[in-house]
């Protein structure tokens, strides 16, 4: 590959890592072309499946940012490059090792850091942002208390987002006692002045 190539394709793999919401790395020895169009198939339109040089990989890392790929360009490298739910990829690649040996996941790089093999197959098996945010809705309908509970480490941003509804909900609820608190005091101060006129009066 001439020198204004690589340069090219390197640029072009650091555009995909900055733009990917998740990156994951496979190797695909042994798969034949009719093998990864049915990938890249499985993967649909969210996600685009790159076969790169490990040099190029890495350069490319190093431009985006992406560190802690080191370890897994090994052999012949495929990356996964997410733009939509990481976790319906994660499955998609999960799927489809299991019936073609060839795919090997050997990790990737998500919110800022690399992931392990085992942390893409926990992405594999959450469930997608529509289902979560279908279980929120019906848990805030039921109970908001149980809201937060219900999604516990796995989805922590609408684990957030249950807590801070019911942070709200509680502080709106503390200002009602002292929104009568404060009307008490305002009518024994009414009262002191209607008692203290008559003294006036007599006067």
């Amino acid at each position: 590959m001439a020198r204004s190539d690589k340069v090219t394709a390197v640029e072009e793999i650091a555009s995909r890592f900055r733009g990917a919401s998740a990156s994951v790395v496979t190797e695909y020895r042994g798969l034949t072309m009719t093998q990864l169009t049915a990938l890249r198939r499985a993967l649909g339109q969210d996600a685009t499946y790159r076969v790169a040089k490990n040099t190029l990989v890495k350069r490319a890392a190093e431009n985006a940012g992406v560190d802690g790929l080191e370890s897994m360009l090994i052999g012949p490298t495929a990356i996964a490059f997410v733009t939509g739910e990481p976790s319906e990829a994660a499955k998609a690649l999960r799927d489809f090792a299991k019936d073609n040996k060839g795919l090997v996941i050997k990790g990737g790089f998500m919110d800022g850091r690399a992931l392990t093999v085992a942390e893409v197959a926990q992405l594999a098996d959450l469930e997608s942002r529509e289902v979560l945010l279908a279980k929120l809705a019906g848990a805030m309908k039921a109970n908001l208390s149980k809201a937060a509970g219900l999604f516990a480490a796995p989805a922590s941003q609408v684990a957030r987002l249950a807590q801070a509804l019911a942070d709200k909900r509680a502080e709106s609820e503390g200002a009602a006692p002292a929104a009568a608190e404060d009307g008490a005091a305002d009518a024994g101060s009414t009262d002191d002045s209607t008692t203290e006129a008559p003294a006036d009066a007599a006067s």
